[in-house]
């Protein structure tokens, strides 16, 4: 199980990650990897990016239903 300063040195080293990619290289589930990323949002140690995929054709991604499919959420330190 990985631990809040893993996370961190994690996003350290690497830059930007999505969660997805945070839990595969610590191997840790990602509910937690989540809470642990919230939390370093919370106390003001990393910031949550978010981006269109190009794929969207309409450019209208943020309002439609199934428009979290277009956006990717990424990770950076602060």
């Amino acid at each position: 199980m990985a631990s809040l300063i893993q996370v961190r040195d994690l996003l350290a080293l690497r830059g930007r990650m999505e969660a997805k990619q945070i839990s595969h290289t610590l191997h840790t589930p990602q509910p937690m990897i989540d809470a642990m990323l919230s939390q370093l949002e919370n106390m003001g140690k990393a910031v949550r990016i978010q981006e269109d995929v190009d794929g969207c054709l309409s450019g209208s991604c943020k309002s439609c239903p199934e428009g979290k499919a277009c956006l990717r959420e990424w990770w950076s330190l602060r």
